[in-house]
C-alpha cells in the first residue's frame, strides 16, 4: 500500500475536482476540526479525572474528621439509649420518637455545616450541637 501524502486524498479519490475546488483549505479545515476535537476530548477527561478525585476527597474528609466523628458517636449513643429505654418500659414509644426527631435535627444541621465548611465543623459549630445532644440526652435519663 503507497502511504498518501495528503489525508484527504483518499476521500477524494475518484471524485472530481469540483467537490473539493480548495483542497488546501479543505485539508486545512479538516487539520483544525482534529485539534479542536482532540482539545476537547483531553479538557473533558480533565474535568472528569478532577471531579472523581474532589468527591473522593470529600469523602474521606467527612468521614475521618474528629469534630464530626465526636458528635455523629454521640449521636448513636443517644439513639441506642432511646431504644434501650423503650425495650425496658422506662419510655413509651411517642416519647422516643420525639427524641428521634430531635436526634435527626441534629444530624442534619450537623451535615449542612460540614457541606458548607469543606466536609468538617468548626469548634463552635461542635459546641452548639454538643449542647442540643446535652438536652436530649437528658430527657432519655428522665
Amino acid at each position: 500500500m503507497v502511504p498518501l501524502s495528503d489525508p484527504t486524498e483518499a476521500l477524494t479519490k475518484g471524485v472530481p475536482d469540483i467537490h473539493f475546488p480548495f483542497k488546501e483549505a479543505s485539508m486545512f479545515t479538516m487539520k483544525m476540526f482534529m485539534c479542536k476535537s482532540a482539545i476537547g476530548v483531553a479538557l473533558v477527561a480533565a474535568i472528569a479525572v478532577g471531579t472523581a478525585a474532589q468527591v473522593t476527597a470529600e469523602t474521606k474528609s467527612q468521614t475521618n474528621h474528629p469534630r464530626r466523628e465526636q458528635v455523629n458517636v454521640r449521636l448513636e449513643n443517644q439513639n441506642h439509649r432511646i431504644h434501650q429505654e423503650v425495650r425496658e418500659g422506662k419510655m413509651t414509644r411517642q416519647q422516643a420518637g420525639r427524641l428521634h426527631r430531635d436526634d435527626r435535627h441534629i444530624r442534619h444541621e450537623e451535615r449542612n455545616m460540614a457541606r458548607q465548611n469543606g466536609g468538617h465543623i468548626t469548634k463552635s459549630e461542635q459546641r452548639g450541637l454538643n449542647q442540643q445532644e446535652n438536652a436530649v440526652s437528658r430527657q432519655i435519663g428522665q
